[in-house]
């Protein structure tokens, strides 16, 4: 089965600038660091080599993440998908009855996710257990800190704003 990987273009052209700084500034400064690491000498005692190879090793496997991330990926844009049920780009409005404290989350693709500023993965448990609910909702969600339950008071689309420090 094939993989596929839903993110919004900001998240894609997010991947595809990662890719662009590795292999044309990242990858290419680091292949310097090696070759000044080589010119000291007797590598067994060298830190700077070391580090070297070991930012290359990251880097090279930073790389084949992005490459099979972008490979499997799949740009929505959700201003076009229905929002009545909890959907990838919903808006989500919903309070804890236990606390009746509220939380708002957007759910987005997992490259583009930030829990601290409510955007919060497709993938991750708390959007898995909320796919398919609709306002007035009731559920109980699983998650690592425990079991919870919320009821879902508004789904909506609104645009998502990304944080462009990532």
């Amino acid at each position: 089965m094939e993989k596929i990987e839903p993110m919004t273009l900001f998240g894609y052209e997010k991947l595809q600038a990662e890719v662009k700084d590795l292999k044309h500034v990242k990858r290419p400064q680091t292949v310097k660091d090696i070759e000044e690491a080589l010119e000291h000498g007797d590598l067994k005692e060298n830190a700077e080599y070391h580090a070297a190879k070991e930012q290359q090793r990251f880097i090279d496997g930073r790389l084949a993440e992005l490459v099979e991330l972008i490979g499997c990926a799949k740009i929505v844009d959700p201003s076009e998908l229905e929002h009545a049920k909890i959907s990838f780009g919903s808006t989500v409005v919903m309070t804890n009855l236990n606390t009746d404290e509220e939380f708002t989350y957007t759910i987005v693709g997992g490259c583009e996710s930030n829990p601290d500023n409510g955007l919060i993965s497709f993938s991750s448990p708390l959007a898995k257990q909320l796919l398919g609910r609709e306002e007035g909702d009731e559920v109980k969600v699983y998650l690592p800190g425990g079991e919870k339950e919320f009821e879902i008071d508004e789904v909506k689309y609104q645009e998502i704003v990304f944080d462009c420090k990532n």
